[in-house]
């Protein structure tokens, strides 16, 4: 059987709003194996960001419990949850989510950076990494200087520069026109699966849908296993 990498255990959560609880999930299971492709889908405001938030250990949930890695990240400080996500989780958003001010090679080796790498390894890795992604050449080139699709496949080195198991995608072709698109979607699943890492993609996309290993729909509350739609 497939170890788990993300185990949901009866997991609730509520915000406050306008002085009443105003519940997103309610008493949600599920699991997801080590090298998964998994998207979820749901309509706006449903909750599939509060899951994937959750996932990371950015929210926490009302009640129950997330493990992730074998780890439950409720039982984390803040700190201990900010190195785990350095550590074992890439992400990749749909607005691209680059420093500006930085150039590619140096966006890519940030988190190695921040993780404690010499400067000599993380420019090493993060060249490889930009290579892999087909972007070596542009690894002095700063972000408004490169095209959306590439702006995203910036974003997919960084995301996997630190070898994590795990790697959480936030619409990740949304920003994009349907060709590049696709072209970034089978990149980013080429690198997911040629190392087996685990891959959660949020999306509307039918494409994405069809594209994954499981489809989870997040609605009334709950997490429902679902079948993709042809794309």
């Amino acid at each position: 059987m497939t170890p788990s990498i993300i185990q949901f255990e009866q997991v609730g959560k509520a915000y406050p709003e306008a002085g009443r609880s105003h519940t997103v999930l309610r008493d949600v299971s599920f699991a997801i194996g080590a090298g998964e492709v998994v998207a979820i889908l749901g309509r706006s405001g449903s909750g599939k960001t509060t899951v994937l938030n959750l996932m990371a250990g950015i929210d926490q949930p009302t009640q129950g419990r997330v493990r992730v890695a074998g780890e439950d990240l409720g039982a984390m400080s803040d700190r201990e949850r900010t190195r785990f996500r350095l550590q074992r989780i890439g992400f990749v958003y749909q607005f691209f989510n680059l420093i500006p001010t930085l150039s590619a090679l140096e966006n890519v080796r940030l988190p190695l950076e921040l993780g404690g790498a010499s400067v000599a390894d993380a420019d090493r890795r993060a060249m490889a990494e930009l290579a892999a992604v087909g972007l070596a050449d542009r690894a002095a080139s700063f972000p408004d200087r490169l095209s959306g699709g590439e702006q995203q496949r910036v974003a997919i080195a960084r995301a996997l520069v630190t070898d994590p198991p795990l790697i959480l995608a936030d619409e990740p072709t949304g920003n994009l026109d349907p060709e590049i698109g696709d072209q970034v979607l089978a990149l980013l699943l080429e690198r997911s699966r040629a190392s087996g890492r685990s891959l959660i993609m949020v999306t509307h996309s039918r494409r994405i849908a069809a594209a994954a290993d499981r489809v989870l729909r997040v609605e009334g509350h709950g997490v429902v296993e679902a079948q993709p739609e042809p794309a």
